[in-house]
């Protein structure tokens, strides 16, 4: 099963020929997976038994927000198919295309100085002057000269006890979660030797009207958040640097992501991601809800064994309070399961001590935990083995001629 829906999944799409969206439908027999052709069999029998209906959006046609909507118009659509008739959808108060036109109307065009879009690339152009066009990573392997995308991901959970900690953290500080878990991973990756100068990647909907939410479009785009840690600032200090540039980030956001690269031109590689290596991203996508009546439905997460980026966080937004459901998806080109799962381990590490105490200053906080501090301060040294008495050279040349008489002793010419 799932090296059929790798298959699908990482199939591409001509986009000159093709709609951008493809839909199967595997029955899951006894043997293999089969795709169904259609509502029945060959013999005209309804199909019984489990299925997995798989959809493949390109990116180009969706964004993770538009699953929640795509998922309720088919549900919508079966519900009525069932029922003998058409689907009924409520008319949608703007179309994608409209959204186009308005942004281009609002943003203006970069030949005008003073529009929007003019002035937000001057901020960006600003905010990222001579930004490190790559951060140093604790990874196990070379970076290759041409990266494969092969990944993994490594699960993990913030508990509830630290999630509650956190938010007391960011509102003490005037800052929001994200700000204070992006101040704990930029802090980890410096003291790991990153710098003091580090860029990570962010996704933002880009839906800034509730019209917007019901469209199925790719609305995204990708923010740069840079944060300097130079002066070892305090982590109160840190996350008043953190929010100052992301809310300037978040208020300077219409820059198409592709469209800013191009813009400042940084040194390319087909090595690494243009910018930032490091995406940072807080899940707060709405739930897809999958209703169909007389059947039982649920949605199948589909295993993830590609990486866009050398490591991405991923948090589960949640109620507060109730823990964090996250991962580190990594890229096996640099990493080993094991080297990520103590970056996570270091993670927590940092973020306890951050809401321990505010003050703390970076270069102060230990990254280590007590059990790794053990291993690495004593198991790792424990080094020490029983030395042979001393002896003589003559001593030493008569015991290996007694261990190999047979042996060659002197070759000469």
């Amino acid at each position: 099963l799932h090296t059929h829906i790798t298959t699908q999944a990482t199939q591409g799409f001509d986009l000159a020929t093709q709609t951008p969206l493809r839909v199967t439908l595997y029955h899951l027999t006894t043997d293999t997976p089969e795709p169904v052709e259609g509502a029945t069999g060959s013999t005209g029998d309804v199909l019984t038994g489990e299925f997995i209906l798989l959809f493949v959006l390109h990116h180009i046609a969706g964004d993770g927000w538009s699953i929640s909507p795509l998922a309720r118009d088919f549900s919508q659509a079966y519900a009525a198919r069932v029922n003998g008739s058409a689907p009924a959808w409520a008319p949608l108060a703007v179309q994608y295309a409209d959204y186009t036109l308005w942004q281009r109307e609002v943003l203006g065009s970069e030949d005008d100085p003073n529009s929007p879009i003019s002035a937000q690339l001057a901020h960006w152009k600003n905010a990222l002057a001579e930004a490190p066009d790559e951060i140093a990573l604790p990874a196990d392997r070379p970076r290759p000269t041409t990266p494969t995308y092969r990944g993994d991901i490594v699960n993990f959970t913030i508990t509830p006890e630290l999630h509650t900690r956190l938010d007391d953290l960011a509102r003490t500080t005037g800052s929001s979660l994200f700000m204070a878990v992006q101040a704990g991973l930029t802090t980890l990756l410096s003291r790991m030797g990153a710098g003091e100068d580090i860029t990570l990647g962010t996704a933002i909907a880009g839906r800034t009207d509730e019209a917007l939410d019901p469209l199925i479009g790719f609305f995204i785009n990708t923010l740069v958040l840079r944060t300097k840690l130079d002066g070892n600032p305090t982590t109160a200090e840190l996350i008043d640097r953190i929010r100052e540039q992301d809310l300037a980030a978040y208020a300077n956001q219409d820059v198409p992501f592709e469209r800013l690269v191009e813009t400042l031109n940084p040194t390319r590689s087909l090595a690494r991601h243009p910018l930032f290596q490091v995406m940072f991203v807080f899940q707060n996508v709405p739930e897809a809800v999958i209703d169909l009546p007389g059947l039982e439905a649920s949605v199948y997460d589909v295993p993830v064994d590609s990486a866009k980026f050398d490591l991405s966080f991923v948090f589960g937004d949640a109620a507060p309070g109730t823990g964090l459901a996250c991962a580190v998806e990594y890229s096996l080109d640099l990493f080993d399961r094991s080297t990520v799962e103590t970056l996570v381990q270091r993670l927590i590490q940092v973020l306890e001590a951050m809401v321990a105490d505010p003050q703390v200053r970076v270069n102060a906080i230990d990254v280590l935990g007590e059990a790794e501090r053990a291993r690495v301060l004593e198991e790792w040294n424990d080094t020490s083995r029983e030395a042979l008495a001393p002896q003589t050279l003559p001593a030493l040349f008569e015991r290996q001629v007694a261990a190999t008489p047979d042996a060659v002793a002197v070759v000469h010419g």
